[in-house]
């Protein structure tokens, strides 16, 4: 077992850190104050990590990605998670179930992504059917060369600068085991589209800047060569998709974490009251030993996951545990952090509070705390007919 990185991989790391560091930072307290981040802001970024040649790591090198393994990616994203969302969302990590376009949906959708010419979005969830994806509403209905879209998705992330949208609607019914189900096709939206409208979402108390919103479809004609993937099959899809969006929330949260603990450590040696600091006691240093530990155990559980993907091995119960743990150590990390600052944790003039209420929603999106336990608990008692 070898636990450290090689020089490739170090390099990446110390260079997305510093990129974090020089071109996120500056700009947080603004975009948490407006809720804003202004169009040429973000333009500036993307055009950044272009240059930097770090846009679209997460692709492969054979459609312009970097070709970057899972666990090199989950490194990106960990270095990432230090960053404000709002703004490391133009960083560009297209989502990778664009590599399920073919012919001529590679050069309207894939490539142009890739390049960072267009932006995509992804729209699953909505008012009645968020962890039940096969209870979606919004459906599609075939009409000669054509499907007829109707219904309605909210919480999607980063709508308001897509370019296009990956979206999941019903398009029939089959029987199951557990009785009637929908089936599920993708379909790429272009923005424009007669019939499809993006409206502002809901002001969230998490990521400030990284909007999100309510898709309303209303006899949306779109051709059927702008299926993604098999007509039907989009569940398929969406599950592949999902696995690896839960590795990177675990890893974002292993650096957000990390952040917080280094505001933590040097506050915790430096303030002093009643004549020593506040870390020579041990109310406060038992925080800082516990809070390591379990940003260490996070890091190593998400990495292993990643591995385990590298490696070809089935890892659905890895990256459950990994996003189960590392979100739920981000919130327990946070808290701890603010208790140790006192009240001014709590205060703006320090990014706590924000990490804090950051933190809340990790446990919600990408599968909650409760369906990866699902995960991993069905895969533990399945072999044994439980």
């Amino acid at each position: 077992m070898n636990f450290g990185l090689s020089e490739e991989q170090e390099m990446i790391v110390e260079t997305v850190r510093a990129f974090v560091e020089t071109e996120i930072y500056p700009h947080e307290n603004e975009v948490e104050r407006s809720g804003i981040v202004p169009p040429e802001l973000g333009e500036e970024i993307r055009r950044k990590c272009i240059d930097l040649g770090f846009y679209a790591c997460n692709f492969p090198e054979e459609v312009g990605g970097a070709g970057l393994d899972h666990v090199t990616f989950t490194l990106v994203e960990r270095e990432l998670g230090r960053g404000s969302l709002g703004l490391t969302v133009f960083f560009g990590r297209p989502s990778g179930i664009l590599m399920a376009c073919e012919g001529e949906q590679r050069e309207r959708y894939l490539l142009p992504a890739v390049r960072g010419e267009k932006i995509d979005a992804l729209a699953i969830t909505e008012p009645d059917a968020g962890s039940d994806m096969r209870g979606m509403k919004c459906a599609a209905r075939r009409d000669g060369g054509d499907f007829v879209l109707n219904g309605t998705k909210h919480f999607i992330s980063h709508a308001d600068v897509a370019d296009f949208v990956i979206v999941f609607a019903a398009t029939g019914e089959e029987e199951t085991p557990k009785g009637i189900k929908k089936k599920i096709t993708a379909f790429l939206v272009d923005r424009g589209t007669p019939g499809f409208e993006i409206l502002k979402g809901y002001d969230s108390v998490s990521h400030r800047g990284y909007h999100n919103s309510t898709l309303n479809f209303t006899d949306c004609r779109i051709p059927e060569a702008q299926v993604l993937g098999e007509v039907h099959r989009g569940f398929d899809i969406a599950n592949q998709w999902l696995y690896g969006t839960r590795l990177t929330v675990a890893a974002t949260c292993v650096g957000r974490a990390r952040r917080v603990f280094d505001l933590a450590l040097p506050y915790a040696a430096e303030r002093k009251q009643f004549g020593k600091p506040i870390g020579a006691n041990q109310g406060v240093s038992f925080k800082l030993a516990d809070m390591i530990t379990e940003i260490d155990a996070a890091d190593w559980l998400t990495l292993a996951a990643a591995w385990q993907v590298d490696a070809g091995r089935p890892a659905d119960r890895q990256i459950a545990s990994a996003k189960l743990y590392a979100s739920e150590m981000l919130a327990r990390v946070t808290d701890e952090a603010i208790q140790i600052f006192g009240g001014m944790g709590l205060m703006d003039d320090l990014p706590l509070a924000r990490f804090w209420r950051d933190a809340r929603v990790e446990r919600i999106w990408d599968g909650t705390s409760e369906i990866q336990r699902h995960i991993i608990s069905r895969d533990l008692l399945r072999p044994l007919g439980a």
